[in-house]
This record gives C-alpha cells, sequence and structure tokens, in this order.
C-alpha cells in the first residue's frame, strides 16, 4: 500500500506533526467565538437593552452555523483541499466578530455572528479532518491535540480581552480581536494540505499498542450517505447530543450563573496569582477543556473508545453536580467549574476519533461534520436553559420549525432510501428534502430576525427551575450518555457495507448533485 520512495515517505511523516501544529493554531486561533462569547453577554444586554435569553440566542446562532454546515464544507475540504477554505474561514470567522462589535439590534448581532459561526465550523471541520486522515496510528491523540486547540485556545486571551471590555468597551474588544484572530488563521492555512491517497505511517503495522482500538476499525471507507444507513452512527449522534448539551450551558452560562451567586468578582489566590474568580475559573476552564481532550484520546488510544467515554461522562455528570452544590464558594467555584470541562471536552476527541475507526479516513472529514451536527442539535436548549433558569417566557416558533424541517430532512434523505428502504422515487425525495430544507432556513431566518410572521404562535411562559434545575438535566443526560456507551455502543460490531442493499441516496450526493442519476 505505501507505494512513495523511501524519501518522499519521510518527508510526509516529518510534514505530518508540521500540519498538525499549524491545524491546532487555526483551532486557536477561532476559540474565542466560542469559549470567550460569555464574557461579552452582560455588556451586550446592557447595551442593547436585551433580556439574556434574547442575548443568548446569538450562542445558539453561532453553533447552529458552526456546526450544521460542516458536512459541506467537509464536502469541500475533501474535493478541494484545505488551503483555500481555511483562508476564506478565516476571512468570514474575523468579519464576524468586527460586525458583532459594530452592531446596533440583536438582528444586526445574530447575522454577525452567524458569519463567525461559518468561518469557525470551516476551521473546526479541516482540522479535525486533517488529524483523522494523517494520524490512524494515534487519531485519539491526534484528535485530541487539535481539539484542544479550541478547548484551550481561549485560556491565554480570557484576561486581556476582559480587562479591554472593563476599559475600552466590549465593541472595541470584538473589533480589535476579530482583526488579530482572522489573520492568524489566514497565516496557519498556508500551511496545511492532505495526505495523499493510499497513504499510512510506515510503523502503523507493526505498532504493538492499541490493540483494543485496532480491533474496533474498519477497513473499508464510508461514504456519508452509508454511514448514516448505520444504526451505529445514530448511536454516536445521540451520545453527542446529550453530553454536548450540558457542556454548552456550562460555557453559554458560566458568567451570567457566577454573577447570580456573586461570585463572580471576589478575589482569588493560587500559586501567587489573584484575579477575580470569574476570570480565574475561564482561564482554568479552558486548561481543563484543552488538556481533557488529548489526555482522554491518548486513553482512549490504549483501552478502547467506549470503555473511556463510559469513564469521561460519569466524571462528567459527578463535576456538573459539586459545581451546582459548591457554586455559592468562589474557590469552590472555580475548582469544580474546572473539573466540570475536564469531563466534557472529551467528545471533541472521542467522537472524531471513533467516527474515523467506524467509518475510515477517506470522507472523514465531511463524516465527522455530519456527527458534529449533533452540537448544533444541543445548541437549541442553550436559550431555553437561559429561559427556565429564570422561569422567563420563549418563544418556541424556530425550534419547532427547525424540529419538523430536520425531521422531514432525515426522513427524506436518510430513513426512507437506507433503513427503512422503501421504493423511494427521485420527485418524492427531492420535494420532501426540498420543503425541510425550507422549513429548517425559515426557522434560522426566524432566529435572527423574531419579527418575522408565522403561522402560528408558540410563546410560553416556562417554570422557574433555577441553575440547579438546568443542570440537574444535564447531570441525567451525561449519565444517559454514560450507559449507552458501556451498555449499547461497546457491544455493538464494527459497521460493515450490506452488499444486498439498495445505494443509499448518500447526503454527498445532495452535496454534489450533478453525480446523481
Amino acid at each position: 500500500m505505501q507505494t512513495q520512495p523511501a524519501r518522499e515517505h519521510l518527508r510526509f511523516l516529518e510534514n505530518r506533526w508540521l500540519i498538525l501544529f499549524f491545524s491546532v493554531l487555526s483551532m486557536i486561533a477561532v476559540a474565542n467565538f466560542q469559549y470567550g462569547w460569555t464574557l461579552f453577554v452582560p455588556p451586550l444586554q446592557k447595551h442593547l437593552r436585551a433580556e439574556q435569553a434574547a442575548v443568548q440566542v446569538t450562542f445558539t446562532v453561532f453553533v447552529l452555523l458552526e456546526t450544521w454546515l460542516v458536512p459541506f464544507e467537509g464536502w469541500l475540504v475533501d474535493r478541494f483541499g484545505p488551503r483555500l477554505l481555511v483562508m476564506i474561514g478565516g476571512v468570514c470567522a474575523g468579519l464576524g466578530w468586527v460586525g458583532s462589535g459594530k452592531a446596533e439590534s440583536l438582528t444586526a448581532l445574530y447575522l454577525s455572528y452567524a458569519l463567525a459561526g461559518l468561518g469557525a465550523g470551516v476551521v473546526y471541520g479541516t482540522a479535525i479532518g486533517s488529524a483523522l486522515k494523517w494520524f490512524p496510528d494515534h487519531r485519539g491523540l491526534a484528535a485530541g491535540l487539535t481539539a484542544a486547540g479550541f478547548g484551550a485556545g481561549s485560556a491565554l486571551t480570557v484576561y486581556p480581552i476582559a480587562n479591554m471590555i472593563n476599559t475600552a468597551g466590549y465593541q472595541h474588544a470584538f473589533i480589535q480581536w476579530g482583526l488579530i484572530q482572522g489573520a492568524v488563521v489566514i497565516v496557519a492555512a498556508l500551511f496545511l494540505e492532505a495526505p495523499p491517497a493510499g497513504w499510512l505511517p510506515h510503523a502503523w503495522a507493526r505498532a504493538p499498542q492499541g490493540q483494543e482500538v485496532k480491533k474496533r476499525q474498519t477497513s473499508t471507507d464510508f461514504t456519508s450517505g452509508r454511514m448514516a444507513a448505520t444504526s451505529q452512527f445514530w448511536v454516536l449522534y445521540l451520545m453527542m447530543t446529550l453530553v454536548a448539551t450540558g457542556g454548552l450551558m456550562a460555557t453559554a452560562q458560566l458568567n451570567p450563573m457566577a454573577v447570580s451567586f456573586n461570585v463572580d468578582k471576589v478575589p482569588i489566590t493560587f500559586l501567587w496569582l489573584t484575579l477575580p474568580a470569574l476570570q480565574f475559573a475561564l482561564s482554568a476552564d479552558r486548561v481543563l477543556n484543552g488538556l481533557c481532550r488529548p489526555v482522554w484520546g491518548w486513553i482512549s488510544d490504549h483501552i478502547g473508545r467506549e470503555l473511556t467515554m463510559t469513564i469521561a461522562f460519569a466524571l462528567e455528570a459527578l463535576a456538573i453536580f459539586l459545581l451546582i452544590k459548591f457554586a455559592p464558594n468562589p474557590k469552590l467555584f472555580v475548582v469544580f467549574s474546572a473539573f466540570t470541562f475536564f469531563g466534557w471536552g472529551e467528545i471533541y476527541s472521542l467522537m472524531p476519533a471513533i467516527c474515523g475507526d467506524f467509518f475510515g479516513r477517506k470522507h472523514a472529514t465531511q463524516n465527522y461534520g455530519f456527527l458534529y451536527t449533533a452540537k448544533g442539535t444541543a445548541s437549541v436548549f442553550v436559550p431555553i436553559g437561559s429561559a427556565l433558569a429564570a422561569g422567563k417566557a420563549f418563544d418556541f416558533r424556530a425550534d419547532v420549525l427547525l424540529l419538523l424541517g430536520g425531521a422531514l430532512a432525515f426522513f427524506s434523505h436518510f430513513l426512507a432510501p437506507t433503513i427503512l428502504r422503501l421504493d423511494w422515487r427521485r420527485k418524492s425525495h427531492d420535494i420532501l428534502f426540498g420543503i425541510g430544507l425550507a422549513l429548517v432556513a425559515y426557522g434560522v431566518a426566524l432566529t435572527v430576525v423574531p419579527t418575522i410572521w408565522t403561522p402560528f404562535a408558540a410563546k410560553y411562559t416556562l417554570p422557574r427551575i433555577g441553575w440547579s434545575g438546568v443542570f440537574a438535566i444535564a447531570i441525567v443526560f451525561d449519565l444517559s450518555a454514560a450507559a449507552i456507551a458501556f451498555l449499547v455502543l461497546r457491544t455493538m460490531k464494527v459497521p460493515q457495507f450490506v452488499t444486498d442493499a439498495p445505494a443509499p441516496m448518500a447526503a454527498e450526493a445532495a452535496l454534489a448533485p450533478k453525480k446523481m442519476v
């Protein structure tokens, strides 16, 4: 399988670590778009005179655009290479923050952060896909290191951004850091490339470590359509949605929660460093969130993905419980918020690694892109969590449209032609799939511009369950995911092609309609 001469092989062997470094650097540059968001929530509320739940819709818009378009972006990367796409992503991400700094309305803020989400999604999907392709021998570690750039990338910038917000205003912080981070992504993109077809590390076949993982790796490359026809994919999707929900709530709500418990400005001293509790917590959270990803990835390379997931998800549930119980104590707030992030971030190393194990390397960027949309699904619950915590009214119209449209698109594109194996005519598929996509677009537009007309109303005042109630839901989700990993996923076989099944209407076919017949 190895066809390059020895010198060429050595060049790529050395290069893949350089490529990994610049992939991680690009991830670091877009980390603040998600993990620095919580710093901007209070000043945005004040400046725009908006409810917290309305401001937090921005975060949902960002995550939806950052995740749900990754499959399409992954298809583009697999076809055209990573360099150009990541450069475009850097431009979009930088302009998104610049626009957020100039926004004078919620609609303008939503649109600007949507552009940032589009750019961040390109960078994220490309970097993770690159790790899966270049490192079949250290897939968990490489995906973990790459994801660590996104998880911990904002650790060193939390303090200067927070200070700039306090001294020069949040608008100045948005604009200046948007330009800096966008430029870093563009520079990093110049060093990215994809491995040659059929390339494998020289020592992979003889490596003694990771035998448990090797036994759980497929020898075939699944297209996204064939992947979606497997029960393994949907089990992974459910697990990632469950775990991401709790983590995204903590990411978006940490600042408001600290304020509500009156611990945000209490000075904390650790290792001769004194900072307000919230800033200390944010810095510690980013470090632990990044550190956990290669750690859990490395562990999974040795003991297996499913067992590692079981342990990590259970620890995450324990961490959230301790955070809520001891949140009024400033020091324990810092400790257990960091513990929460250490238990949550592992999905971003374990999920791409097991996706590569189960479904192969050739379409790894696009395949993980579909799995990564679970994060977007989970993000829908973040503003609902804010409304539940405070007992506020919440408009569910966009959620109804997103749910209905997603269900129609899923049924017509995946469930009907693959799992149910219906005699599905192209015209019927196109009509239902088109309606589904239109409803999803309608829901996204309604999220960005809440004044858009709809033929129904769905605004309800939610019961006030407080932070304890919201995070109790997250605990149940984490424990459920741990049980699924141990009792279900661990017992499932590695996916194989079903030779007698009709060819599915693959997701990539929709992305490249000229290939459909």
